[in-house]
């Protein structure tokens, strides 16, 4: 199967279930051809909606929020999703993860991914080995608070100890000596590949992000993406990790885009800060018919509730 063919088999795939719970919720048990101009009302109906990134308000510095305080937050702030940081829980025993489920219910606010640290990229399979088995606990945390998707990472090279070291290197690190870029693909592809039966066992979809190490460049995340046939596996596009010509990149993604995350800076950024003009982004999830979620990751030193709350204002006025 060609690469363009994969994405469709995942946009399929998401599109026939939508479509299949549809003709179910009629009582009639199976879909009946469209009358003529129902297909075009019918996607025009369709609507980008907002989400908040627990990170948002935590940069994992402490006082850590909890993910209870962010689900009020968010549903003050009248948004639909809350993105959460796996780091930021604080447990993963079920009572927990059902109290979550249950706190985010009754505020109508949705739970719509939990983003995740994992690294793919280590020549020990024991390492790697036990990435997978993490990412598969995580995927089972997902499963039972009814979150459909996880942020998925490739990992990276390891050269770079220090976070703020490699954010000063712009994400840029030397590969492991005695390997190459392409031991790394294929290290990762590997394990992703072990992933996805539990993901789909789970109903949880794993979605790639554009991060530091392999998936730094939009030709590094889309080797991967491409490389693996499964509607488990989808692509995450994240605004603010393209750090040099952004818009070009982000074009060259958004077509297999499944999930959003969008950075914002108000007050200077903790690491870097990028001056992205929003409505150029709408402009290109627009023309790559991009109607999942935008998931807002606040990452800027201005007090957080007035940067997310900034940053929303924004989002609703270009992505409306």
């Amino acid at each position: 199967m060609s690469h363009s063919d994969s994405s469709l088999t995942r946009r399929n795939f998401i599109g026939t279930a939508a479509a299949f719970g549809a003709a179910a919720a009629t009582g009639t048990g199976c879909m009946t051809a469209a009358k003529p101009g129902a297909g075009s009302a019918a996607r025009s109906a369709k609507r980008i909606k907002l989400g908040i990134s627990s990170y948002s308000y935590w940069h994992f510095r402490d006082p850590k929020v909890s993910i209870e305080t962010v689900i009020d937050k968010t549903a003050r702030l009248g948004v639909e999703g809350v993105d959460i940081l796996h780091r930021q829980m604080d447990a993963e025993d079920n009572g927990y993860l059902q109290k979550l489920k249950r706190h985010a219910f009754t505020n109508g606010v949705d739970l719509i991914c939990l983003s995740i640290h994992q690294d793919f990229v280590d020549p020990d399979p024991a390492v790697r080995q036990r990435n997978i088995e993490h990412t598969e606990k995580c995927i089972e945390l997902a499963y039972k608070m009814g979150i459909p998707s996880i942020r998925l990472n490739s990992g990276r090279w390891g050269t770079v100890k220090s976070f703020n070291k490699l954010m000063e290197l712009r994400g840029k690190e030397p590969i492991l000596p005695g390997y190459t870029l392409d031991d790394g693909f294929k290290w990762c592809i590997d394990s992703i590949e072990k992933c996805l039966p539990k993901a789909a066992e789970c109903g949880v979809m794993l979605a790639l992000e554009n991060h530091w190490g392999l998936t730094r460049t939009p030709e590094g995340l889309l080797r991967i993406v491409n490389a693996i046939d499964s509607p488990w596996l989808g692509l995450l596009m994240d605004t603010g990790n393209f750090l040099e010509d952004p818009y070009k990149k982000l074009e060259m993604v958004a077509a297999k885009a499944d999930f959003v995350q969008a950075k914002t800076y108000y007050g200077g950024g903790e690491w870097y800060t990028l001056d992205l003009d929003y409505q150029r982004v709408a402009d290109i999830l627009r023309k790559a018919n991009y109607t999942g979620y935008i998931s807002l990751e606040f990452e800027g030193k201005a007090p957080a509730d007035e940067g997310v709350a900034k940053s929303i204002d924004l989002f609703r006025s270009v992505f409306s």
